[in-house]
């Protein structure tokens, strides 16, 4: 009897999960992300992290009751091709793999940036050699290093907040929204998304949860919640301390705003937090880019050579080594700024997607309340156009691409049908 691709090893359990959708999603967003949400909408950045949240609390519904049904490797683009079509589901993981190997290059840009500011682009190309050996060595050794991070990144991001707010230079007269502009607030929000994006981790490792069904649809909202909860204090805690327009011109805004607080001791540690945190976001996203990429070669639309699954650490070797080199080379030339709009563009694409695909399940398979995943597909379509022009011009040339490549496989595989 012939047997099915090789399976991956069930391992991880509810603590592990959450620990994993932390990791990616606490430290992109902390240390990368306000400082262009700043810019697009000053202090209206609190009112686009509401907006982000929500969005995002909805596309977590969706995609935990997907998970549940589907618990397997790949994430939205098997929830796609299964309840809209395998054109849908390609266009998911397409938009995945490639917003996120932006997203990965701007989390090492971030290590080399802080490290090392003038040979940033080697210390980026260097991490991500190393994370790229961790999650090779196995997925379990990922979680327990990932638990690490986060705890790390959680005590100094605690003692940013209780630094600011214990100076003399909080005024909460920054915090003023009056006046904001609705598209302003739409940009950040769409920027401020791409911080929030990392509960997919937790989807794309249905297949390597232990009881994904029980799993999943409780560690997505948790890793969430307590992430909205870090997000708010620390933005507000900045906001209050620096300014909208400070904030804006911050190349480090946590750096600053302890400055700005009078405890320029506590800079060499918020360095390091930021340091550890971009890790722990890169260590996540590899791996989560790896599992789809892994799903997709299953199914023929990348090459199949890729769904290979190491008969001793039981993980997709090839995909990892294949994404870990794309993403060193994009490492080596990206822009961390530059990189943010283009991720949150393909993932709100992504998202968009999981959405109508969690409108299609039915009552008996757990299908959420039907505003979910209509406010979460309005939601994402809203903030992906939402985003600076440059974003979606290029967002949508490289979905374009992708496109293309698929219907150039169709036309191609059609006579082979034809003759068989």
């Amino acid at each position: 009897m012939a047997s099915g691709p090789p399976a991956l090893a069930r391992r991880l359990g509810t603590g592990d999960a959450v620990m994993i959708g932390l990791g990616s999603m606490i430290g992109a967003g902390i240390f990368v992300a306000l400082g262009p949400a700043a810019h697009a909408a000053g202090s209206g950045l609190l009112i686009g992290l509401a907006v982000a949240a929500v969005v995002a609390y909805c596309n977590a519904m969706s995609s935990a009751r997907l998970a549940a049904v589907y618990p397997t490797s790949g994430g939205t683009y098997v929830y796609g091709r299964m309840r809209l079509g395998d054109f849908w589901g390609y266009l998911a993981g397409w938009g995945f793999v490639v917003g996120k190997t932006a997203s990965c290059a701007a989390m090492a840009m971030t290590v080399g940036s802080y490290v090392w500011p003038s040979q940033a682009h080697a210390i980026a190309a260097t991490a991500v050699v190393a994370l790229s050996a961790v999650n090779y060595a196995g997925v379990q050794k990922s979680a327990r290093l990932t638990r690490l991070i986060v705890a790390v990144v959680l005590l100094v991001l605690a003692a940013v907040v209780v630094a600011v707010l214990a100076s003399d230079g909080v005024a909460v007269a920054r915090l003023d929204v009056a006046g904001v502009a609705v598209g302003g607030v739409l940009q950040a929000a769409g920027l401020l998304f791409f911080a929030f994006a990392g509960y997919a981790r937790i989807a794309t490792l249905g297949e390597e949860v232990r009881d994904p069904a029980r799993t999943i649809p409780r560690a997505i909202p948790l890793a969430l919640g307590i992430t909205l909860a870090v997000y708010a204090i620390v933005a507000v805690t900045v906001l209050a301390v620096l300014g909208p327009q400070r904030l804006t011109d911050a190349v480090a805004p946590l750096s600053d705003a302890v400055r700005a607080a009078g405890a320029d001791w506590l800079v060499p540690v918020v360095r390091a937090g930021a340091v550890v945190a971009a890790l722990g976001s890169l260590l996540a996203l590899l791996l989560g880019v790896s599992r789809t990429t892994l799903a997709m070669a299953r199914d023929h639309h990348l090459p199949h050579v890729l769904a290979a699954v190491h008969p001793r650490f039981q993980v997709p070797h090839r995909a990892e080594l294949l994404i870990g080199l794309v993403v060193t080379i994009v490492a080596a030339t990206a822009d961390v700024r530059g990189a943010i709009g283009f991720s949150s563009f393909g993932v709100l694409i992504y998202y968009a997607i999981a959405n109508a695909s969690a409108f299609t399940l039915r009552t008996d398979e757990g299908r959420p309340a039907r505003p979910i995943p209509v406010v979460g597909f309005l939601g994402c379509v809203v903030l992906a156009f939402a985003l600076p022009l440059i974003s979606v011009i290029s967002g949508a040339a490289v979905v374009g691409v992708g496109v293309a490549a698929y219907g150039l496989r169709r036309v191609d595989r059609a006579p082979r049908r034809r003759r068989s």
